[in-house]
This record gives C-alpha cells, structure tokens and sequence, in this order.
C-alpha cells in the first residue's frame, strides 16, 4: 500500500492507522507543559519583592509583666535578639534601647479620687515592664514597613528569642528612618 494513497484520520479516530488522536492530543499537552516549566520559569522571588525598597525600621516593643529576677542582665545595648513575628521567624534585630519602666499602682486618696503612684513592692516581685528599642532592615511598600514578608504594625504581637530568654511583647511604635 503507498503511503500517499493513506488517509491521515481513519474511521477509528487513528492518525495514519496508527495511533489514535486523543493519544497524540495528551501527549502534546504533557510535552508543552514540560516545555513552559523548563524554558519559561518565569520569574525568581515573590511579586510581593518587587519595586520595593529596603530600609531601616525602628520598633518599639512593650513588655509587660516579665518574670525574672535579672532582667538588667538579660538585655545589653547593642546586642542582637531573633525576632518571630505572628509565628514567622523574620531573623535579628539591634536591641537600640532598653527602658525598665516603674510599676505604678492606682491608690484612692482620701477625696475619692485615683492617683498613680510608684507601687512600693516593686523592688520584691520578679515581674518587670520594660520598652525596648529594636531596629532591623525592612521593605518599604505601599502599606507600610514588611519585615520578612510580614507586615509590623502598631499592636502586633512579637516574640523575642535570645540566648536566656524567650518572651512576647508588643509593638507600640513603628518608625522608617
């Protein structure tokens, strides 16, 4: 039989009596898949990294109520502590400052009124307030500072990990210098 007699699609569906076209039509689907994945990945990094730019950013973190007996050892100036915000680790950060804040308490005074004076305990009790300065490279975007891809905002929750401690606080502040 000549080859130039056969029909390209036999009543069965087969291309030149051979195989069928729902055979070659997958086949061609898996090979142009395989080709897009390999000769067109596309591009590297998250859409969220691009046409941003990277910047200092100052947080303040309040700690209330931390329990430890030595609390001024703990944190010296210019120390690095990792940083876990919303329970993504972002990397260290510079703790810039440390502020042990008093304890104060509310005392009625005589007239009825509320006054805040120094709570006269506080010297006795393992439990400290303090304000920490800590400063990292964030992107700059349209919503404000990301630091490892998660957004730090006023009332975020963050949690510092160092050597002999691990603890959460606060944002309070957010600052781009």
């Amino acid at each position: 039989m000549c080859i130039c007699s056969m029909k390209i699609l036999d009543s069965q569906g087969r291309l030149f009596g051979r195989i069928s076209i729902l055979d070659f039509g997958a086949a061609l689907v898996i090979l142009l898949v395989l080709f897009g994945i390999f000769f067109y990945p596309g591009t590297s990094g998250s859409v969220a990294q691009v046409g941003v730019t990277t910047r200092p950013v100052t947080i303040d973190v309040l700690v209330v109520g931390l329990k430890s007996s030595n609390a001024k050892e703990l944190f010296k100036t210019g120390e690095k502590t990792n940083l876990i915000i919303r329970n993504q680790p972002y990397g260290q950060v510079t703790l810039n400052k440390v502020n042990f804040l008093p304890r104060i308490i509310p005392v009625t005074q005589p007239d009825g009124t509320l006054k805040a004076l120094p709570d006269p305990t506080a010297d006795n009790l393992f439990n400290n307030n303090l304000l920490l300065t800590l400063e990292g490279k964030g992107q700059i975007t349209e919503n404000g500072p990301v630091l490892g891809n998660i957004k730090i905002k006023v009332g975020t929750t963050v949690e510092l990990d160092g050597k002999n401690y691990n603890f959460n606080g606060t944002v309070i502040d957010v600052r781009v210098q």
